[in-house]
C-alpha cells in the first residue's frame, strides 16, 4: 500500500488563517454594534463554535489528504497550529483595536467594571471601588490582553484537538510505528 503522508503544516496555515480572519470579522462586527465592551454570553458561544467548526474542518481535509488516517498527535499538532496563528491574528486585531480605533480602551472598560461592581453591590463604599478598579486596571492593558488572548487561544485549541482528534483519529495500520 502506498504510504501517504499529507503536510499538517498547509492545514495549520491555512485554516489558522481561515480562523483568524472569522475572529476578526466577528470582533469587527462586535465592535461596530458597540458590543466589544460586555458581549452577550451566547456571542462568546458562537466564537467557540466556529472554532470548532474550523478546527473539525481542518482535520476532515487533513484526513482526506492523508489516506483516511489521522493520529491523535497530528489532530492536536493541527489544531495548537491553528489556534496560535488565529490567536497572533487575533492579537493584531486587539493591538489595532486598543492603540488605534480605542486608544481609551482601558477606561471604557474599567467603566464597564465600575457599572457592573455597582450593580453587584450597589452597597460598596467609593473606597473600596477605587480599590477594587485600580487592582482590576493591569488587566485592561493590552500589554496583558494580547498574551491572556493567545493563551486562552492555545488553550481551548488544544481543548477542541484533543476532543474532536480523540473522536476522528485513525490509526494507518500499515504504518510503522
Amino acid at each position: 500500500m502506498e504510504n501517504v503522508k499529507a503536510s499538517a503544516k498547509k492545514f495549520m496555515i491555512n485554516y489558522g488563517v481561515l480562523l483568524g480572519i472569522l475572529s476578526i470579522v466577528f470582533n469587527v462586527i462586535l465592535y461596530v454594534t458597540n458590543n466589544f465592551l460586555s458581549p452577550h454570553w451566547s456571542l462568546g458561544i458562537l466564537s467557540f463554535l466556529i472554532s470548532i467548526v474550523i478546527t473539525v474542518s481542518a482535520f476532515k481535509a487533513f484526513k482526506k489528504e492523508n489516506g483516511g488516517f489521522m493520529k491523535l498527535g497530528q489532530a492536536i499538532k493541527i489544531g495548537l497550529g491553528i489556534a496560535l496563528i488565529a490567536g497572533l491574528i487575533g492579537t493584531i486585531w486587539t493591538v489595532l483595536l486598543t492603540t488605534v480605533l480605542e486608544p481609551n480602551y482601558s477606561e471604557l472598560m474599567l467603566d464597564v467594571i465600575r457599572d457592573r461592581t455597582l450593580e453587584a453591590a450597589p452597597d460598596i463604599t467609593d473606597e473600596q471601588l477605587e480599590q477594587s478598579l485600580s487592582f482590576q486596571e493591569p488587566f485592561t492593558k493590552i500589554g496583558f490582553i494580547a498574551p491572556i488572548g493567545i493563551i486562552f487561544s492555545l488553550f481551548f485549541g488544544f481543548i477542541i484537538s484533543l476532543i474532536a482528534g480523540l473522536i476522528m483519529k485513525k490509526e494507518n495500520p500499515f504504518e510503522d510505528a
